[in-house]
């Protein structure tokens, strides 16, 4: 039986919550797919939770050299080994709305010419309430940006948004056709805040974008967001400032000069205006 889609989970000592997230991959409807849980704990956190599911599509692996928590190297753990199609790189404790997969097959059938399908995030869970409501209006804003962004094609206006402006996505919001997830090379270990974006911008330059206007994920919000945290410290404004250079940079190596500076214009100006 072929795959549709192969979905990587790396874990770092989030038995329950993974469970969550496994389940939810499990019950989708419309599509075949094969989980791969990365266990980067040294111990093997994961691994009785894991082995009890007793189900043949999941597969668990633990990391021979574990990051303690560095989830770009342990997403290029699994992505290698993915039969699917596609691949989703789904957070440990983050849920797929239900008929997810469904949608986004029906959606790269329909463009065939796109490599990457994202949408709307619905976050949830026990964190504090300002941050909840904080990270609502955050992914509130990201979708309609993202839909803006849409009407400029499938590649030019959703890289600038991610190089030059707030990031329209995480990571288990958006599922990727294997091969571009090859071609670009995986995650780059190198960039410790930010790998999620730079990914995904350079992604979306390679290969297109698509905005599914439907709840992909709920986004477990349980202490603030390293990303967009209300209240971020120095230490996190410097992190992303790092990243958001790295990712950069790497951009202006790959395409050149005048098209990153074109970029940059177009992101600050025109897309600014929506």
């Amino acid at each position: 039986m072929s795959i549709d889609v192969s979905v990587v989970i790396p874990t770092f000592r989030r038995p329950s919550e993974l469970i969550e997230a496994i389940s939810s991959v499990l019950r989708q409807h419309g599509a075949t797919v094969e989980v791969f849980v990365i266990d980067d704990s040294p111990e093997g956190a994961a691994e009785e939770a894991v082995r009890g599911l007793a189900d043949s599509r999941v597969t668990y692996l633990k990391n021979p050299n574990p990051t303690g928590g560095v989830p770009s190297v342990v997403r290029n753990i699994g992505w290698p080994l993915a039969s699917g199609t596609f691949v989703h790189f789904l957070d440990d404790d983050d849920i797929v709305a239900d008929g997810h997969y469904a949608a986004v097959k029906a959606a790269f059938a329909a463009n065939p010419a796109v490599g990457l399908v994202f949408g709307r995030i619905e976050p949830f869970g026990c964190g504090p309430p300002a941050q909840l409501d904080h990270e609502r209006r955050y992914f509130a804003d990201a979708a309609r940006r993202a839909a803006v962004s849409g009407r400029f094609g499938s590649r030019f206006a959703f890289a600038g948004r991610m190089l030059f402006d707030n990031v329209l996505l995480v990571c288990s919001s958006s599922v990727i056709r294997r091969e571009c997830v090859a071609g670009i090379g995986g995650f780059d270990p190198s960039i410790r805040l930010m790998e999620d974006a730079d990914f995904h911008a350079r992604a979306m330059r390679e290969c297109g974008a698509l905005f599914l206007d439907r709840m992909a994920i709920r986004y477990r919000v349980g202490s603030p967001s390293l990303m967009h945290s209300p209240h971020p410290t120095e230490v996190q404004r410097q992190e992303e400032r790092l990243g958001r250079r790295q990712m950069q940079k790497k951009y202006r190596k790959a395409h050149g000069a005048l098209e990153f500076y074109a970029l940059a214009l177009f992101a600050r100006t025109v897309l600014k205006i929506f």
